[in-house]
């Protein structure tokens, strides 16, 4: 009895897993305006049709200044296919340091101060940086990443995407 028992707490706990890590492909995107830097307004329906990495960094964030050269290299070499970033910086990351790190870093890609933390509770309460989602050419976020992640594990997602 005890076998069976545990064999049947074991099975719940592999498919309560196994839940826990799907991709999040049915999940819509938030409907949100993102104003860049230079004052622009880009809203995600805008963005339909693109692959789209929206990107939760902080100047003062380490591996989000580490990432920076491959963001850039990646939307300079897909751009054309149809490829988008989008870097939003944190609530708490000062406006002047942000445009400053773009400004000097030559961030081709819009720039977002979220002054409110509107944006980051409707990617569902971002906190950590850097946090980013991947969205398809319909809207649906296909990919969470945290942190550090494997780059071409990365670039064939997008390259997947972008059909």
């Amino acid at each position: 009895m005890k076998k069976i028992l545990f064999a049947i707490v074991a099975i719940v706990a592999i498919s309560a897993l196994a839940m826990w890590r799907m991709p999040t492909d049915a999940k819509t995107a938030p409907d949100v305006t993102f104003t860049t830097i230079t004052g622009e307004q880009v809203t995600m329906q805008e963005l339909r049709g693109k692959v789209v990495l929206v990107k939760f960094w902080a100047t003062s964030c380490v591996t989000c200044v580490a990432q920076m050269p491959d963001n850039i290299k990646n939307y300079n070499t897909l751009k054309d296919r149809g490829y988008d970033t989008i870097a939003v910086a944190m609530q708490y990351d000062p406006p002047n340091y942000v445009k400053n790190f773009a400004e000097s870093r030559e961030l081709p890609f819009k720039v977002v101060v979220d002054a409110t933390g509107e944006l980051a509770r409707a990617f569902g309460d971002v906190k950590l940086t850097p946090t980013a989602f991947l969205i398809d050419k319909q809207g649906n976020i296909i990919k969470r990443y945290l942190g550090n992640y494997d780059k071409e594990s990365f670039l064939a997602t997008v390259n997947k995407a972008l059909g």
